[in-house]
């Protein structure tokens, strides 16, 4: 079968599944696309940094060290001050929002899905929903950006609910608009209503909405994407609700080709059975690592921040975390929401030199995890802000801090 002649809506296979396999799984309907594309719309609370230091804390004797994990404080809302929605260019209607599914996971293949394929994936058990998508990186402004192409009549209901009922955002991408990640928009200082160079020529600016899934920061429509020549249909959101996250993939890494990526977003996970762990010696980074982690990012006060710079000269947020982190040998995944399950979290009361800093402050999805910085102590921190700024050390602020967490290397090496 033609990739071209693949249905966007796939409900059907999972309809004709659940005939053979005697009603276990929920009637499935398929509205949207892509596991991580989690954008809220809401308004735009310009937030500075939150003041507020933290207090080390007397690092475990050697042996064993027991970690108290913290729970997750409230996330505030923003006050709506300004827009995250351009004004539309153009009329160009979607489809009404149908109900919403959540993305569990986000697979990517080297070749376009085949109907064979797409029937192998909805054949698992658990799986509720599913969606096509373009994946690929484009030239943005200048920064090689992950970006997705996809339906916005069907990929908006796989978004947050208030991103999910804008008309304006969808109407803006079906357009011919991007929607950039709120960290590329702000931090990256691609400004709403722009137009910025792309492949083909220039994109505007139509809407700040983040992702929430992986490096993936600019959505546009499948109609635009085919005119940049993106990969046609490489790229598969799945919906599993009931099913565990961890085990689907490793499931569908077995049914599809070689080479296929299954990246989780929003992972259904087995229920924690203690809040309180102890954890052996050599779990942790050892005094020498963290030392060498820590001299190899204040060599780098005073370096510009860039938006997805890895080093040794310019550096993001996350960037300097994995640029220092390798100095020691630890092997950190690349972006803030993946470095935030390297390890456990632990009071901020209770944060050591070494120790990672996040924070929850893109309105345009609050869960999601926008910043990091590393714990320098004596109620500081390390980091690399925002466009226009540089690698500096500050006092900790707590406005809209999400939580601290101690870099376990086996764990963080484990993380994709």
């Amino acid at each position: 079968m033609r990739p071209s002649a693949i249905r966007q809506d796939l409900g059907f296979l999972v309809r004709s599944r659940r005939r053979r396999d005697h009603g276990w799984l929920v009637p499935f309907i398929v509205v949207t696309l892509v596991a991580v594309l989690t954008t809220d719309v809401l308004l735009l609370v310009q937030s500075g940094e939150p003041g507020g230091p933290g207090a080390g804390g007397p690092r475990p004797a050697a042996g064993q060290r027991t970690v108290t994990t913290q729970p997750r404080p409230a996330q505030a809302h923003p006050s709506p001050q300004q827009t995250l929605v351009a004004e539309a260019k153009t009329v160009q209607p979607v489809r009404p929002l149908d109900k919403l599914h959540k993305p569990h996971l986000f697979v990517v293949t080297r070749k376009p899905f085949t109907r064979d394929l797409l029937e192998k994936v909805a054949r698992q058990r658990g799986v509720t929903a599913l969606e096509l998508a373009d994946a690929a990186a484009i030239m943005l402004d200048g920064k090689r950006v992950q970006t997705l192409g996809v339906d916005p009549s069907t990929f908006r209901a796989y978004t947050p609910k208030v991103t999910a009922a804008s008309d304006p955002l969808w109407a803006n991408v079906a357009a011919g608009d991007v929607a950039v990640s709120f960290v590329l928009g702000t931090d990256g200082g691609l400004q709403l209503h722009s137009r910025v160079s792309g492949p083909g020529g220039p994109l505007r600016i139509g809407a700040y909405a983040t992702t929430g899934f992986g490096a993936v920061d600019a959505v546009i429509s499948k109609q635009t994407a085919r005119s940049l020549g993106l990969p046609r249909d490489n790229a598969l959101i799945v919906s599993a609700p009931k099913a565990d996250s961890a085990k689907l993939g490793a499931a569908l890494r077995k049914v599809l080709p070689k080479g296929t990526q299954v990246a989780t977003v929003n992972p259904v996970l087995r229920p924690a059975q203690t809040k309180a762990r102890t954890y052996a010696a050599g779990a942790f980074m050892s005094g020498d690592q963290l030392t060498v982690a820590l001299r190899a990012a204040v060599s780098k006060l005073g370096r510009p921040y860039v938006w997805g710079a890895e080093g040794p000269d310019t550096f993001d947020c996350s960037g300097l975390v994995q640029w220092a982190f390798a100095r020691a040998g630890v092997r950190m995944p690349r972006v803030t929401h993946q470095q935030w399950v390297t390890g456990p979290q632990v009071p901020l009361s209770q944060a050591q030199p070494g120790d990672l800093l996040f924070w929850r402050s893109d309105p345009t999805n609050p869960g999601y995890i926008s910043h990091v910085a590393i714990y320098w102590g004596g109620g500081k921190m390390l980091h690399a802000p925002r466009t226009g700024d540089v690698v500096k050390i500050v006092p900790v602020n707590t406005r809209n801090l999400a939580g601290v967490v101690r870099v376990s290397p086996p764990v963080a090496a484990r993380v994709r």
